[in-house]
């Protein structure tokens, strides 16, 4: 994007503070993993920023600062290039993980997992911290390596299937659901995130 995506806003608001305020909405006191040191003193006014334990390693590694600075049982995770995702699925799948009790709730959606918008447990770091010792940093490998390791399981739960068996008014139809999980990797993508369909047009 040849910019810190946190701060690229949408009616006004950077990303980060459109993630903030969706996880603050949830009772949660969030914070900030995942951030190049160039980028933390600007992002250090939103929240508090949780440093990388393994510089360089991609997203499985902020997933492990994450989980190393908090100390409840699981923590959520919401990728800031997500504007889209609402805070109802959010409550609904922390809902989904206390009942299920797996040690990573992800959901699915158009086919692709979406571990940037899941749930995790604590007790998948040993196994995260394996994956990234050795290299092998893509995210899902990691999860469900780690998983495996604990004799337990990954509930990967396909978005569009759940949604057709849900009462009306439990999640938003506006964004559409298949725009939930739009990110921000490049500008073209950056535009479609932006784009009047999906409901948040600057």
């Amino acid at each position: 994007m040849g910019r810190d995506k946190a701060l690229l806003e949408v009616n006004g608001q950077p990303l980060i503070a459109l993630a903030l305020e969706k996880l603050r909405a949830l009772k949660l006191d969030p914070k900030i993993c995942g951030v190049s040191p160039d980028s933390t003193a600007q992002l250090a006014r939103f929240a508090q920023v949780i440093p990388d334990n393994f510089p360089g390693c991609g997203p499985v590694a902020g997933i492990e600062s994450g989980l190393a600075a908090n100390d409840a049982p699981v923590s959520l995770f919401l990728a800031v290039d997500m504007p889209l995702v609402p805070v109802e699925f959010l409550r609904w799948m922390m809902e989904r993980a206390e009942t299920s009790g797996a040690v990573a709730t992800i959901p699915v959606s158009g086919g692709r997992d979406q571990p940037l918008c899941g749930i995790y447990s604590r007790r998948l770091l040993d196994g995260l911290r394996r994956s990234i010792a050795a290299g092998r940093l893509k995210m899902m490998t990691a999860v469900e390596e780690a998983a495996a390791a604990l004799g337990e399981r990954v509930d990967c739960f396909q978005v569009e299937s759940v949604a057709a068996g849900l009462a009306a008014g439990i999640w938003p139809v506006d964004p559409p659901l298949r725009d939930w999980f739009l990110n921000a990797n490049t500008p073209e993508e950056w535009a479609r995130v932006k784009a009047p369909r999906a409901g948040i047009c600057a």
